[in-house]
């Protein structure tokens, strides 16, 4: 699917130019060190470092955190539900204030839809479903803002470079500062209006085949 993905040229999901604007990339695992010296379960001191960091930059967001193991997730009991703490994150971030627009990279249609409630989760997200020569994947929003769940409806079309949300301000997007988790999924394995964006480390090869790296989409270059 990631080959058939390389042919095509896709709208923006956000209104940067990651060619040509300054961009940071922001690290959020423990060789980090200024993240251990912070309440990183006091949403807007965690909201003021990563702002002073893009600020720092003169960057217009921060991007990062694909296959990434994260420290961030201790500040969450939502990633410590197993004997196994969740901590490889399997989407990208993009880290910009709350209000910015959000857009369809392709035309898709509405698969499934919900607000995930609760500290540290997705808060309101929106998973759209493509086609792409005859192969479907689904790529996820999480991190919206309420009004974006007004009135749709599965099924919905959104044309390529169509709105679709906002990025939404905290507590209502999870709990965080504000950003778009983005993620490219081939399999939902079941799963409507929510799916894992966070994995075990003993379970990273097996997500990793499912969950592909989306900076073609979103014109990021490595």
């Amino acid at each position: 699917m990631l080959e058939t993905i390389k042919k095509y040229k896709f709208q923006a999901v956000v209104p940067f130019d990651f060619q040509h604007d300054i961009v940071y990339e922001i690290d959020l695992t423990e060789n980090n060190s200024e993240l251990s010296e912070l309440n990183l379960s006091d949403t807007a001191l965690f909201n003021e470092y990563v702002t002073r960091k893009i600020e720092q930059a003169n960057a217009v967001c921060a991007i990062g955190g694909y296959l990434e193991n994260r420290y961030i997730y201790r500040r969450s009991e939502h990633f410590q539900q197993n004997d196994e703490v969740r901590s490889i994150h399997l989407g990208i971030d993009i880290w910009a204030p709350a209000g910015t627009p959000v857009f369809a990279p392709l035309t898709g249609k509405v698969h499934s839809f919900q607000n995930n409630k609760g500290f540290g989760d997705y808060g309101p997200t929106i998973i759209l479903e493509h086609q792409l020569e005859e192969k479907t994947f689904y790529t996820l929003y999480g991190h919206l803002n309420e009004e974006c769940l007004v009135d749709l409806f599965e099924g919905k079309v959104f044309e390529a470079g169509e709105q679709i949300a906002e990025f939404g301000d905290f507590p209502i997007n999870g709990d965080w500062p504000p950003h778009l988790h983005f993620q490219v999924i081939t399999d939902m394995l079941g799963c409507k209006g929510d799916f894992a964006g966070v994995c075990q480390p003993s379970k990273l090869e097996t997500y990793a085949k499912i969950c592909l790296d989306g900076a073609t989409i979103l014109g990021i270059t490595r």
